[in-house]
């Protein structure tokens, strides 16, 4: 492909780049009526790879029972205009997570997966809000009747690491 003919890598998570104080809030039961949430902290840097078409988020979750590793890898399919999304937790270090794919308009994203919790099948919802002036957020839901009802499990907001 001559240069003239290249596609530009795009910049739909430029606003997620760099080190990140994280605040987390995650139901502590998903799916089953609960409506009681733990508060915590986290570290999250990110970077690109790919040329620009992919990114590697590196996160420290600080659960109140223990410090987590996890990994979100994102790579951008030019000829779809979408994204996926990938998960690895240090709790499971060999599993990766069934991908969230979707796209951005403007500066939130909305991206989609079908899998299963606790061996029922439920569909995931991930909203990434660049949120042009204030912090990034990102949100997960999950729905167990296909989308036309949705429980948020997990918020977080990004708080830039001036250190």
């Amino acid at each position: 492909m001559s240069p003239s003919n290249q596609i530009a890598a795009p910049t739909d998570f430029d606003f997620i780049m760099g080190a990140w104080h994280v605040r987390h809030r995650r139901l502590n039961s998903r799916l089953t009526g609960c409506s009681d949430w733990t508060i915590f902290s986290g570290t999250s840097r990110t970077h690109k790879i790919l040329g620009g078409f992919g990114n590697v988020e590196d996160n420290v979750l600080y659960f109140p029972e223990a410090e987590v590793r996890a990994v979100a890898f994102r790579s951008f399919d030019p000829q779809t205009k979408t994204w996926a999304i990938w998960w690895l937790d240090g709790r499971a270090p060999h599993k990766l997570d069934v991908p969230v794919v979707g796209s951005f308009n403007g500066p939130v994203g909305v991206f989609f997966a079908d899998d299963k919790l606790d061996r029922r099948p439920i569909k995931v919802r991930f909203t990434w809000n660049g949120n042009p002036g204030g912090n990034p957020t990102w949100e997960q839901a999950f729905s167990a009747d296909n989308g036309a009802t949705w429980e948020i499990n997990w918020m977080m907001e990004f708080i830039p690491d001036k250190g």
